[in-house]
């Protein structure tokens, strides 16, 4: 009853300025309130939602990032207007925050002078970090009389300064990083955190640098909100409202239940605000008066009540309060459309974005929207590509000379001529230096579980060896993978009705709204099923993505045609909660679903194998143990994670779906360009969009204790959740399992490791899925595609040693209900770890949602799905060359035997002795000019090199000479492979063309200028 006895109090001229509410759903409603009274102009005060946000003291603020700065822009804005009421759930506003005095903004005005140190001194002060490249809110980038800078709940801005005068100021795009059209005359940047002046920023840096909590980076971001001098517990300094459920949830945080001694267990509270909380919860559990800003509790009156309401039946509902006054709230008057004349005549219209329905003792107030819901979480947009593709120290793969180590950029001037290179270590003394437009023929490496590679020798063939046996392997799979489509491609197929009405209810059915990514691949899907061909398709995307709604879509198309249908799973876990999610879908609709696996005793399989013969079971669900089954008439196999079966099991699906429509699902991502090269011969599908109400996983590092441990797993079995403990050492295992159980002797914990045999792990696993165990602890091979919404909190123990990769994915094995998740990095001692790992966490702490670090990670997954496609029996030749150039090859020969163009790009000896490199100069970041050189070394087409030089103009100015030469080197190159020309070689004024023929053309430049020997060039390829 919140809505309506909110309601009460707000249009009862209330003098609150803050409500205090439950949590984000609770906060999110009581907006929905003061939302329609201030739009109704029922209230003046503007209403201000903040953001759930779980810090206590101590915590690094990092791991809240997108909400500290949300919630803090809301905090200014309440600060500015006195007419505004915030709304939030207590969690956020249990500890004193920055008063108004650091929540001042700074203004900067086209025309205007301003001192470019001075600017970037304040915005550091500001809080602001300073990167190469804006990705997120908070941070600015200097690059020399350009400032790229992305205020929270703002556009980012690029500001153009001409020496000191701020020449123009635009929006620019985070994706491309290119400007926009829209021009700014003035721009107001508010704090990212804290308006501090010059003292007080060096004293809160100092406070923050001998501080004793132990984070991974200390700076003001970090720790900075628990060591500023001024702030203030809102509830304390303005009148408030704390609802009755935020009254409950405020005993729990400080562990005190409501009308107890109240004795001091508030350790986890900030000490100044304490005393204020422990009085609030007197003055409830007493019903007494206190002189301090005491909160005053929401009453609840029953002749005050919120309402279930549904379009359908408003008419019902409106009889049923006919002696009331009625209010319609519409976002827009055409919405009216949907009732009659004569409620529209009878009622008052309230245009208002706000969904609210309440009954009081002489008013009705319905919204025409039936429910609210969360607005989409604020998923942040990302660069299309990545600074840290490649890394100083990081092994890679050359197509010709094997796997080395990446050193960096270097430059070097041969006879006066000045180039770029990239460094690469081989074996002893050996190194490698590759001009930087041959960027495109190196790759990371990556294998397997993280395998650390044999590094090559130069000169001795090794490699084209074993690149050769790779490639004779692939060709024999290419080949295998074509006939089988072909095959399939041959066969007839049962011709399924995908245009029934029916279909359209089973999907809105539901309960959600489906994802663009879902519905183009139903609607592929069903495109397959009609085409009278026999389907063959792949449907790939992480776990929770949807994927098993879109093959009940399938599914029930099938059963309505008459068929049957088998949903085959590679763990008995797997098959339970399949069996679970199918029967309780498909209940309404009348579809018998049966369940085959071994957990059924004999009897049950033999009633199940006989229903399936005669017809009676219309969909089933199992493992491996339906090969041999017999089928009335089955039209659909949907098999999940189909590399996890053995060879024979894939002989024996083979059998099983010679002639019926196959829809293979995977969670892991399958790599873009393999999709391209398989997509002529089987379908694919991708889900790629997370469903709105899926929450990013809240990630922590911190120094590993007993304390902390406590803390953690208590946190989480408060609320009736279960544990991952990951630990990679399994001969140290036992001695984990031990100490764990010292500290929680109550705790039924499970170990599970490598080496423990198939099907005890799928009965561990399975036990802990229903709940036998509160902890697992386990290795890495926690099983990646099982969905286990019970448990939310991942610890990983010694997450220094693990890859970017590994991390990110370890990370969404929690979070994939509608529980928060929460990931643990525990670090044995902050000091020793390396400065790489160090990195690699900070991006981790810092970005629950996929930044330009972990799309790294991203793309590793991709690579590894690519593994999967393939089969575990190729790790050797995969460990060999890498994943990257294995997957090359495999492409090359798919697209050789299928008569499509090869997708091994035609070499060129290009060998120009001209200065032509981008300037550090114009580009003083290695990591941007890497970034840049890897994109202008993969572009194909010429166009692609001129919207790069475009770009580069935008970001860093005017290009120099030498940066347009290297633009001109590329398009060269480009031009020169699409002729398909051999070598091009160059001395003085004489240039000599190699054709593909062996032919030679020899031209002259005019002089040995450069750029005169370049132009003579691209005329010539031109012509």
């Amino acid at each position: 009853m919140l809505q309506a006895n909110l309601y009460r109090i707000l249009i009862d001229t209330s003098p609150a300025r803050v409500i205090l509410c439950k949590d984000y759903e609770e906060a999110l409603s009581a907006y929905q309130v003061a939302l329609y009274t201030y739009s109704a102009k029922l209230s003046t005060k503007r209403p201000l939602l903040c953001k759930e946000m779980r810090l206590r003291v101590g915590d690094d603020v990092r791991s809240f990032f997108i909400e500290f700065v949300e919630n803090l822009a809301q905090l200014r804005a309440f600060y500015a207007d006195e007419n505004t009421l915030l709304i939030t759930p207590i969690s956020s506003l249990i500890y004193p925050l920055p008063s108004q005095k650091y929540c001042q903004n700074l203004r900067l005005a086209v025309g205007k002078d301003y001192r470019l140190q001075e600017l970037k001194d304040t915005l550091i002060r500001y809080g602001y970090e300073s990167v190469d490249m804006i990705e997120m809110e908070g941070e600015v980038s200097f690059r020399g009389d350009i400032v790229d800078i992305y205020p929270p709940l703002s556009k980012p801005y690029r500001i153009s300064f001409f020496g000191d005068e701020c020449e123009e100021i635009s929006v620019f795009s985070i994706e491309t990083q290119l400007k926009e059209q829209a021009r700014e005359d003035s721009l107001t940047i508010p704090p990212a955190l804290f308006s501090l002046d010059c003292g007080e920023y060096e004293r809160l840096c100092e406070a923050v640098e001998e501080s004793d909590y132990q984070v991974m980076s200390k700076d003001m971001l970090s720790l900075g909100l628990w060591y500023l001098p001024h702030r203030e517990l809102l509830p304390a300094s303005y009148p408030s409202i704390l609802t009755t459920n935020a009254a409950r949830e405020l005993a729990e945080i400080v562990s005190v239940d409501r009308g107890d001694a109240l004795e001091s267990t508030c350790a986890e509270l900030d000490s100044r605000a304490q005393d204020f909380w422990q009085q609030v919860l007197v003055h409830i559990a007493e019903s007494r008066e206190d002189s301090m800003q005491m909160p005053a509790i929401l009453q609840e009156l029953e002749s005050y009540r919120d309402v279930e309401f549904h379009l359908e039946a408003l008419e019902a509902l409106l009889a049923h309060h006919a002696s009331k006054r009625t209010t319609i709230i519409v976002r827009s008057k055409s919405e009216l459309a949907a009732i009659s004349a004569k409620i529209v005549d009878s009622s008052n219209i309230v245009e208002s974005s706000a969904v609210v329905h309440i009954s009081t003792p002489d008013e009705l107030i319905l919204s025409l929207e039936s429910t609210f819901t969360h607005s989409a979480a604020k998923r942040p947009k990302r660069p299309k590509f990545a600074l840290d593709e490649l890394n100083i120290g990081e092994y890679v793969v050359h197509s010709e000379y094997g796997i080395g180590i990446f050193k960096g950029i270097v430059q070097n001037t041969i006879l006066g001529v000045t180039r770029d290179f990239i460094h690469i270590q081989y074996f002893g003394e050996d190194k490698l230096l590759l001009p930087v437009e041959n960027l495109h023929t190196i790759d990371r490496y990556i294998a397997a579980s993280g395998s650390i590679p044999v590094i090559d020798r130069l000169g001795k063939g090794s490699f084209a060896r074993l690149k050769a046996k790779a490639r004779d392997k692939l060709f024999a799979i290419a080949d295998s993978i074509i006939k089988l489509a072909a095959t399939r491609n041959l066969l007839q197929g049962s011709v399924i009705d995908t245009k029934a009405p029916e279909l359209a209810v089973f999907q809105h059915s539901a309960g959600f709204g489906l994802t663009p990514d879902q519905s183009k691949a139903i609607e592929s899907i069903f495109s397959d099923l009609a085409s009278g061909r026999v389907m063959d398709r792949l449907l790939s995307g992480d776990v929770g993505f949807g994927k098993t709604e879109v093959a009940m879509n399938a599914i029930y198309a099938v059963c309505r045609s008459g068929y049957q249908c088998a949903l085959i799973v590679p763990t008995t876990l797997l098959s339970a909660q399949h069996f679970a999610t199918l029967s309780k879908r498909f209940a309404p609709f009348g579809i018998q679903v049966g369940r085959y696996d071994r957990y059924l005793s004999a009897k049950e399989k033999r009633e199940v194998a006989e229903s399936l013969k005669n017809g009676k079971i219309s969909v089933v669900v199992g493992t491996h143990s339906l090969f041999g089954a017999e089928f009335s008439k089955l039209g659909l196999v949907v098999v999940d994670e189909e590399h996890k079966f053995g060879v024979k099991q894939k002989e024996s699906l083979k059998q099983l779906s010679t002639n019926v429509h196959i829809l293979s699902m995977s969670a892991t991502p399958i790599p873009r360009t393999l999709n391209m090269a398989l997509s002529h011969i089987k379908g694919m599908s991708r889900l790629d969009t997370p469903p709105t109400s899926r929450k990013d996983s809240r990630t922590f590092i911190k120094h590993k204790s007993d304390a902390l441990l406590k803390e953690i797993i208590q946190r989480e079995l408060r609320r009736g959740g279960q544990v991952f403990y990951l630990y990679n050492n399994i001969a140290s295992m036992p001695a984990i399992y031990k100490h764990l159980q010292e500290l929680f002797p109550e705790l039924a914990i499970a170990m599970l490791h490598s080496q423990v045999n198939a099907s005890e792990s799928e009965q561990i696993m399975y036990e802990f899925a229903c709940g036998k165990y509160q902890m697992l602890l386990c290795t890495a091979i926690i099983e990646s595609g099982i969905h286990l919404p019970n448990a939310n909190t991942i610890i990983i123990d010694g997450a220094d040693r693990f890859g970017l990769a590994d991390l990110h994915q370890l990370r969404g094995r929690v979070g994939r209900g509608d529980k928060e998740g929460f990931c643990y990095f525990l670090i044995e001692s902050m000091e020793s770890i390396t400065e790489d790992a160090g990195k690699r966490l900070l991006a981790l702490e810092r970005n629950s949602y996929l930044g330009s670090g972990a799309s790294i990670a991203y793309h590793d997954l991709e690579i590894r799905g690519g593994g999967n496609l393939i089969g575990e029996s190729q790790s050797g030749h995969i460990k060999n060359i890498g994943f990257s150039l294995y997957l090359k090859l495999l492409e090359d020969a798919l697209a050789t035997l299928s008569n499509q163009p090869s997708a091994i790009e035609h070499s060129l000896d290009l060998r120009l002795n001209i200065s032509a490199y981008l300037s550090p100069d114009l580009i003083t970041s290695d990591s941007l000019r890497l970034e840049l050189y890897r994109r202008l070394s993969l572009a194909k087409e010429v166009r692609e090199v001129i919207d790069i030089e475009d770009e580069i103009r935008d970001r860093f100015g005017a290009l120099d000479t030498l940066s347009q030469n290297f633009i001109q080197l590329i398009i060269i190159k480009i031009l020169a492979t699409k002729k398909r020309i051999k070598s091009i070689l160059h001395f003085g004024q004489n240039i000599q063309i190699t054709l593909e023929s062996l032919e030679k053309h020899s031209i002259k430049a005019p002089t040995t200028d450069d750029d005169c020997v370049l132009e003579s060039l691209l005329a010539y390829l031109r012509s």
